[in-house]
């Protein structure tokens, strides 16, 4: 499953065939846990076709409920209504909504200025950064395949911030570095199943990632998480543990090359280990930083012949038990005990 995903990946990078729109719904079951946090800002969605985008339909339609300040979307080479254009135009446009002007709460045409953007409207590119300067906090759904160097910028320029990323992510070098640094976590409404409008002509490798509902086709990209800088509630509730480790050490063996316990759930973290731990990369989406302490691999190598990881985690033959390899694993400590 993990190698079909990322052969799609791969795909939309060399094809530039990152269309994956968000469903209203998971946009709005998401941003419900943050509206404190947008009364009098500048939101920026971009890496949004502002005419279409469910982002922009989100924050354009509450825009008065949030309080917001101003909203601007961007998109990348289009100046056509059509959810899937191909990209032809050398040059795209932004949108700019300042609120209701004449009392119906709601953003007609007429409210919205559209103004021409020289250049092809990436995120990277000169004009999209000055925008994003302009703004207080990102939202949107960013290219998949370009996710590390999306993710660069933002804290480049020391921005707020909600993306969609997948939980894959969380082991590349980059990401998992700042989630180390607590610079970024999960949001709340994380896992499961959610789909994104593609193409028609979108290759899926895997039948159990496509469906076709009233002849527009969906693509599910596996675990997808939410990533923020925003705090929340969730971030500081504590992991409920019940195991112990003494008493039970056949349950949890010790890394051939690592001196860390491994523990196979996020459920079985023992409540009376003062060591180091191996668990699943999905404790990423129930960690509490002042619960548990995220260390580094390197720190804890039997021996110098181990090879340095620069990510700091359990993965690949590094990582095996009896010389059998495990999944990628994150290192912790209980700060408690």
């Amino acid at each position: 499953m993990a190698k079909s995903l990322n052969n799609n990946l791969k795909k939309a990078k060399a094809g530039k065939n990152d269309e994956f729109y968000t469903e209203l719904t998971d946009i709005e079951k998401e941003l419900r846990h943050y509206k404190d946090y947008f009364k009098g800002k500048t939101v920026f969605c971009n890496c949004d076709d502002p005419r279409i985008s469910n982002f922009f339909h989100y924050f354009s339609h509450k825009f008065e409920d949030l309080e917001l300040k101003r909203l601007i979307t961007t998109c990348y080479k289009n100046q056509e209504r059509d959810l899937f254009s191909k990209h032809k135009s050398e040059s795209a446009i932004w949108l700019e909504y300042n609120g209701d002007k004449n009392g119906d709460r709601v953003p007609n045409p007429e409210e919205i200025g559209i103004h021409e953007l020289k250049g092809d409207g990436d995120f990277r590119s000169q004009e999209s950064i000055d925008l994003l300067m302009q703004a207080d906090i990102i939202v949107t759904n960013p290219p998949f395949s370009l996710f590390r160097e999306y993710v660069a910028q933002l804290i480049e320029h020391d921005k707020k911030f909600l993306i969609i990323g997948n939980q894959n992510n969380l082991t590349y070098k980059e990401i998992f570095k700042l989630v180390k640094e607590n610079k970024i976590w999960t949001g709340v409404d994380n896992g499961g199943t959610k789909w994104f409008k593609v193409p028609d002509h979108y290759e899926i490798e895997t039948e159990t990632r496509i469906k076709i509902v009233n002849g527009q086709k969906y693509f599910s990209m596996g675990s997808v998480y939410w990533f923020t800088n925003l705090d929340t509630r969730k971030r500081h509730e504590d992991i409920i543990l019940y195991k112990t480790y003494y008493g039970n050490e056949i349950e949890y063996p010790t890394y051939d090359n690592y001196e860390a316990i491994n523990v196979n759930k996020v459920a079985d973290i023992p409540m009376d280990f003062a060591g180091v731990m191996g668990v699943p990369i999905t404790l990423i989406d129930k960690y509490n930083p002042e619960q548990f302490e995220i260390i580094s691999s390197n720190d804890v190598r039997k021996n110098e012949n181990i090879p340095i990881k620069e990510h700091g985690l359990i993965k690949d033959k590094e990582g095996a038990i009896n010389g059998k390899p495990t999944y990628v694993r994150v290192l912790i400590k209980n700060r408690k005990l």
